[in-house]
């Protein structure tokens, strides 16, 4: 069986364990620095397995050298937001985490394809990038599928669809520079700017970009985890069954969409070695400024962390 490290065992790794478990995509080793927790949510998950039918196996570590041989990595390790707390508050602790993290997979798991979960997620994706000195196919970052499930999610409510039906396209950084692409998001085929009217868009977009936000102030303590798992589980499964999908993902840009030398969400095609193929759609001028803004504030992030570092 392939296998799928996840570095860290909080809310998000533990419940991406969980997902990679109970679909069988490969077996499942959660690290963590905090002693017992990932051995005991590992233990736990694996004892669901005979009620829930899944044969993958699933331990819980605190050593580095158990990530060996990994086929992908997730890194969920960090700390979350609180509110109040913007994704660029998060940045000077989670850089250090982050390093100390991606040095340890550039030791132990030097083959893998590694996905970034911790926020804020376009510069932490560089970090793992620069630290392990990957080829930039194989490091990326889980934020468009999220936002893309957002944007999804509220227009099946608005629409009374099914979610199966729509195709939601989301570009840019994850957070509050996101560019949600109504021309790009379509309900079976149909873009969404031929089935509503372009307030409600409007104000689906605003939830969009709000997302993480709004259940960081519901929950009070703590951040979103059940949609950020299902996302990378998405990414992961895409990686380790080389499907070839289709989906957007923070990525290394290198000229396309006219950047150079940045993580941005964008479409991309994911397979075995990571990101094959970007794909760069045409933009009108109002949305190439968007993604401009938005790419304009990892840059600042970006140069931030090289000015403190």
């Amino acid at each position: 069986m392939p296998k799928i490290t996840i570095i860290g065992a909080g809310a998000v790794g533990a419940t991406t364990a969980q997902r990679i478990a109970e679909k069988e995509i490969g077996d499942v080793v959660l690290t963590d620095i905090v002693e017992g927790l990932p051995q005991g949510k590992a233990l736990d998950l694996l004892e669901a397995g005979p009620l829930f039918g899944y044969d993958s196996n699933i331990m819980g570590t605190n050593d580095y050298r158990d990530i060996k041989g990994s086929d992908v990595v997730v890194i969920t390790a960090g700390i979350a937001r609180k509110p109040g707390m913007t994704r660029e508050d998060l940045l000077k602790i989670n850089t250090k985490i982050i390093t100390d993290v991606s040095q340890n997979i550039k030791l132990h798991a030097p083959d893998s394809v590694v996905i970034t979960v911790t926020n804020p997620l376009d510069i932490m994706t560089y970090v793992v990038m620069k630290t392990t000195g990957f080829e930039s196919n194989r490091v990326f970052g889980m934020s468009g599928v999220l936002d893309s499930g957002r944007f999804a999610a509220f227009i099946a409510l608005e629409l009374g669809c099914s979610v199966r039906d729509i195709n939601a396209m989301v570009l840019g950084g994850h957070g509050d520079t996101m560019v949600p692409l109504p021309r790009f998001t379509t309900v079976s085929g149909v873009p969404i700017t031929e089935l509503m009217p372009e307030s409600t868009i409007n104000r689906l977009v605003d939830r969009t970009i709000n997302g993480g936000a709004e259940i960081v102030n519901l929950l009070k303590t703590g951040s979103a985890f059940y949609a950020p798992s299902a996302a990378v589980t998405n990414m992961v499964e895409a990686v380790i069954k080389d499907t070839k999908r289709i989906l957007p993902a923070c990525a290394y840009l290198n000229g396309e969409y006219g950047k150079k030398d940045i993580y941005l969400g964008v479409p991309v095609k994911l397979g075995k070695k990571g990101i094959t193929q970007i794909i760069e759609l045409e933009l009108t001028g109002e949305e190439k400024k968007a993604l401009d803004r938005s790419a304009d504030t990892v840059r600042s992030g970006i140069s931030s962390l090289n000015a403190s570092g």
